[in-house]
């Protein structure tokens, strides 16, 4: 009984191939994050710093700046920062010091279009200077200047000045669309951002060993081949 020949490189092309599709099949078309207000500290360099505190615990000295962005991140590491330039002097040069009291900085950015749930249009960016008691926590800061705030049942920091209307650190899929039903994952500074929890974009590991075991495969049955009909 005569068999067909199999060419070596038609049947290491064919793997190949096989092994591409499968790396793209396991890949997520979009990636998701978390909508949500992230809290900063600027430092005396001028850039921002993720706080390591949520607002409701932060304490800062008079003069500081801190700053607040809502935006759609995975994580920490990829939140949007507040964006402007305005320092402290800037800032607060209309509001005297007083007897007691310290002066915080406060840039609030409300985000962009794109992180915008539903049909709202966030606000255009502020900045604004509270002045309030010496042991005063950032969270009563930014009350004193950007009211109404809006929390859910955890303490968790919803809206600013009324923005959004609706939703909390709702995670959302990679086209802005969000899941209400969703829990929020909560962020480093307390204010509700996402943590890492080992996901990623790409495929997984399961998936890229099991594709270079067919590569193996498919190398040692070429090398077969050339020998039986080398």
């Amino acid at each position: 009984m005569t068999g067909t020949r199999v060419r070596p490189a038609g049947l290491l092309a064919a793997l190949l191939a096989a092994g591409l599709l499968a790396l793209l099949c396991a890949a997520p078309a979009q990636a998701a994050g978390y909508r949500y207000w992230s809290f900063w500290d600027r430092g005396d360099d001028g850039k921002w710093a993720y706080a390591s505190q949520g607002p409701s615990v932060a304490r800062p000295d008079d003069g500081a700046v801190q700053g607040f962005r809502f935006s759609v991140s995975e994580d920490s590491a990829d939140a949007a920062k507040p964006r402007g330039t305005a320092d402290f002097g800037k800032i607060c040069a209309g509001t005297k010091a007083a007897e007691g009291r310290k002066r915080i900085a406060l840039v609030i950015d409300f985000g962009t279009a794109k992180d915008a749930p539903g049909k709202e249009t966030p606000p255009e960016p502020r900045t604004a200077c509270a002045r309030i008691a010496e042991n005063g926590t950032s969270a009563e800061a930014l009350a004193a200047v950007a009211d109404p705030l809006r929390y859910d049942s955890n303490a968790l920091l919803c809206a600013i000045a009324g923005y959004p209307k609706t939703g909390c650190g709702e995670q959302v899929s990679g086209d802005g669309n969000g899941d209400e039903s969703a829990s929020p994952a909560p962020a480093a500074s307390g204010t509700g951002g996402a943590q890492d929890d080992g996901d990623s974009d790409g495929p997984s590991v399961g998936v890229i060993v099991g594709v270079a075991g067919v590569l193996v495969l498919g190398a040692g049955a070429v090398w077969q081949a050339r020998r039986r009909h080398g």
